[in-house]
């Protein structure tokens, strides 16, 4: 099994540690990335200014509610972009507003999961987004 790069753009540590720790119990290669804002996400993916090395990502995974500029900003700017367009997003948020969830797939998110609550709840919808994206989920070539 190949190894899949995924970019984690959360501004919450919670999150990001538990985001963490799921998809190092998930026993699937991984490179985790991540980033806590959103224009930080937009230089990184622009391999811009501290991420002029970095390999771009298989697979986002991003927060609606984000300083400097907001996941849907984030999401927009993805999907208007020839070379990031085909990285599958993920939104993954506490919001249930159905008018966030409308937004992002207006905006091409290829899929909106509301964090759970529980913290084991939280974990195995972490590990059910890997398994899915990694082991089912066919990618376009780089």
């Amino acid at each position: 099994m190949e190894s899949i790069h995924i970019l984690l753009i959360e501004d919450n540590e919670g999150d990001i540690l538990l985001t963490s720790e799921a998809l190092e119990e998930g026993k699937i290669l991984n490179k985790l990335s991540v980033v806590r804002d959103g224009k930080e996400a937009v230089e990184f993916l622009n391999k811009k200014g501290n991420f002029k090395e970095i390999q771009i990502p298989d697979l986002v995974l991003l927060d609606v509610n984000l300083p400097k500029m907001n996941g849907h900003e984030v999401l927009k700017y993805i999907k208007q972009h020839e070379a990031l367009k085909t990285i599958p997003v993920i939104m993954l948020t506490t919001s249930s507003s159905q008018e966030d969830i409308d937004s992002s797939y207006r905006n091409y998110a290829n899929c909106y999961i509301t964090k759970p609550i529980e913290v084991g709840d939280f974990m195995k919808a972490v590990n059910q987004i890997e398994d899915f994206w990694v082991n089912l989920v066919k990618h376009p070539s780089k």
